[in-house]
């Protein structure tokens, strides 16, 4: 029997841009740069925030000595905390963003565009799709998601 798809609103909102971006980006290399744009938006917006703190808190490492009231010891471990979370974030980007310039290094033919085309057709709109109910199960796995 097939796995019934969780209808909670994080995976029901997920679910529709799941089919979205299938539906609006239905070929091989919509798909590429999509997912490269993506990508790259999340490298970037991840090592801003990352140099921003750092320069933060170098700042405010400059003044703690002077102050006599230093920031708490707990919320100084959860900045150098998130700080290295950030950094491997940013190693992992950096991988990925390495394996996936070998995808663009393949081009099909036209007729294979069209097979992409057809199948998105078919796959936006299933409910039952087994990425989508892989993906279903990370998402349940990582409560920290907006």
């Amino acid at each position: 029997m097939p796995e019934e798809p969780c209808q909670c609103p994080d995976c029901r909102r997920f679910y529709r841009e799941h089919d979205r971006l299938i539906r609006e980006n239905p070929s091989l290399r919509q798909q590429q740069e999509l997912n490269w744009a993506a990508l790259q938006a999340f490298r970037t917006l991840a090592g801003r925030v990352l140099e921003d703190l750092q320069k933060n808190q170098a700042h405010s490492g400059e003044a703690a000595p002077t102050a006599a009231a230093g920031p708490a010891p707990t919320e100084d471990n959860s900045l150098q905390q998130a700080l290295g979370d950030l950094e491997t974030i940013n190693a992992h980007l950096f991988s990925i963003e390495v394996l996936m310039e070998r995808i663009f290094d393949v081009r099909v033919p036209e007729a294979v565009e069209q097979k992409f085309k057809e199948i998105a057709g078919e796959l936006a709109p299933d409910p039952l799709n087994v990425d989508r109910l892989r993906l279903n199960r990370l998402l349940h796995q990582t409560p920290d998601l907006p």
